[in-house]
């Protein structure tokens, strides 16, 4: 991801005109995604991916923060041979977390994914988690949509203007207060009162 951990960005953008044909992230995702608590064992979120069938989990205190994926646990838990049962969720999960809104058209989320470095993209309607979307989901939908996968994913590099746009959900990096907004100050996110008190640094 963007080498910034424990934040959730939403991305939104609105569609005035929606042209014929067009397939809307709110028909093509899952709904009732699987969440566990930021303090939840990695034991417990493996046993309940493995109870519901499937790869990951997203971590949510009030807001979304984070995600947990199979992949997470083998490389975070498994290959530094930790204990499962001791290791909390929020100590391995994937963040930012990048979330969209229900009626962007599919295109634009697999443009976000692949720009991203993502698979997954949990969705918000009215601060509310409603859904998760993934590339499976879009490319069993639209093949054609493979083709913006490989536009996108050759771009590695964070997108700096891209970030200091957005407001993020998480744990100011300062200071370690829960924050609803948070900005991207040279790459780290802060709070409102440690922004400030850079002004007078």
């Amino acid at each position: 991801m963007f080498g910034i951990t424990g934040f959730a960005c939403i991305v939104k953008k609105e569609v005035t005109e929606m042209g014929k044909g067009v397939v809307l992230v709110k028909e093509a995702m899952k709904t009732n995604p699987v969440t566990v608590k930021p303090k939840t064992s990695v034991k417990e979120a493996a046993e309940l991916m493995k109870k519901k069938g499937i790869g990951n989990c997203i971590v949510v205190d009030e807001k979304p923060l984070g995600i947990v994926t199979e992949s997470d646990i083998l490389k975070k838990v498994v290959a530094e041979d930790k204990k499962a049962s001791e290791v909390l969720v929020e100590e391995i999960m994937m963040t930012p977390l990048i979330v969209t809104d229900p009626y962007i058209d599919i295109e634009e989320a697999m443009k976000i994914m692949s720009k991203c470095n993502i698979r997954r993209l949990p969705v918000i309607e009215n601060g509310v988690l409603i859904g998760i979307i993934t590339q499976k989901d879009v490319l069993r939908l639209s093949p054609m949509l493979l083709e913006i996968t490989r536009e996108w994913s050759g771009i590695v590099r964070k997108d700096e203007s891209y970030l200091k746009k957005q407001v993020f959900s998480g744990k100011c990096e300062d200071c370690g207060t829960l924050s609803t907004n948070l900005r991207n100050i040279d790459g780290r996110l802060l709070c409102e009162d440690c922004t400030d008190a850079l002004k007078y640094e």
